[in-house]
């Protein structure tokens, strides 16, 4: 008795699944990535930093914090009224002489470029203001 190969010449074609299955994770593998990437989670390991208060909420509901404005044509705003960043100098020290706890507040427009606002709170600080807080919504 001999043995019978099992591939016998029986007419059918046999189907191999291997390199379809291999374009098909391809394929996945690619959207599972595209997506991850349009969600923003970080795929590279990157550890973003995340948004503090770095005001202390009891000192907030003590003093009033001082707020300064930024219009949308870039100058700075005190009272509703529009002031240059040397008259803000001893508004701000004044306000520190009698709120030693309190805050200063900048509201921004959000049209803005970043760098504008940048540059008006790195005023803020070497005035003397070493609270001095963005607000955003």
């Amino acid at each position: 008795m001999g043995l019978r190969s099992r591939h016998q010449n029986s007419g059918v074609p046999e189907v191999n699944l291997v390199p379809m299955m291999d374009v098909l994770m391809t394929v996945l593998t690619f959207f599972v990535i595209i997506s991850m990437e349009l969600s923003g989670v970080q795929i590279f390991g990157v550890s973003l930093p995340q948004a503090v208060s770095g005001v202390d909420e009891e000192v907030v509901e003590k003093t009033e914090p001082l707020v300064i404005g930024l219009r949308e044509d870039g100058k700075a705003v005190y009272n509703d009224e529009p002031v240059v960043t040397a008259a803000l100098a001893p508004i701000v020290q004044g306000y520190f002489a009698e709120n030693p706890e309190g805050f200063v507040l900048l509201k921004a427009d959000r049209t803005l470029p970043y760098a504008d606002v940048a540059k008006l709170l790195a005023d803020l600080r070497s005035i003397g203001g070493k609270r001095v807080s963005l607000a955003v919504e």
